[in-house]
């Protein structure tokens, strides 16, 4: 059954006037996909849970500020990530390595939309698992499981200068995907990366 509320204008302007039927419709909507979208963040169910309800309460609280939104999904989705980009920021002691990253994915979030954000990660996964299987398996090594370059080669038995190359390789190949917002996308990913050298 369709809802008058699927035209955005029609909802916004609903909310606009305090209309709770459109705000119930709202959270209905969209509670599920910035729950996961949060979660993709988080990594972390409960926080997602907590990003999500912020901001719905922030949206009906600030309702009347709604009339210059040209994409209302987009903007839910934008609110989400600086949701989560403050949590972290509180929650976490950031280096400087660590803020260039979060730098590099606020461009990200800015720049495009989340739903061409999520497809970044998507390439980028796929990008990763068509790694030659050495390469892959050193890249992840690195940047998923946080390993050192001399741990890595003393897991694989192969040498420094052998894992530095195939990380190389690796990032290079990957940054064909997404250009320069590769760093960002995985740090969206696998959250903290210890090294910048690609």
């Amino acid at each position: 059954m369709s809802s008058k509320f699927e035209n955005e204008s029609v909802l916004i302007s609903h909310l606009m006037n305090g209309d709770e039927q459109a705000y119930v419709y709202l959270v209905k909507t969209y509670h599920r996909p910035l729950s996961d979208y949060a979660f993709s963040l988080t990594k972390d169910r409960a926080m997602a849970q907590d990003i999500v309800q912020e901001l719905f309460l922030y949206i009906w609280k600030r309702r009347k500020k709604l009339a210059n939104i040209y994409s209302l999904k987009n903007y839910l989705y934008k609110m989400a990530y600086h949701q989560f980009s403050n949590e972290y920021r509180k929650s976490n002691a950031i280096t400087a390595l660590e803020r260039s990253y979060m730098e590099a994915l606020d461009e990200a979030v800015n720049d495009n939309n989340a739903e061409l954000l999520n497809r970044k990660i998507a390439i980028v996964t796929e990008g990763i698992a068509n790694l030659p299987k050495r390469c892959k398996e050193t890249f992840l090594l690195s940047k998923k499981e946080g390993l050192t370059n001399i741990e890595i080669a003393e897991y694989l038995d192969i040498s420094v200068k052998t894992v530095e190359g195939h990380i190389t390789k690796a990032f290079h190949i990957l940054r064909k995907t997404v250009g320069e917002q590769l760093k960002g996308v995985l740090f969206l990913m696998f959250g903290k990366i210890k090294t910048l050298k690609y």
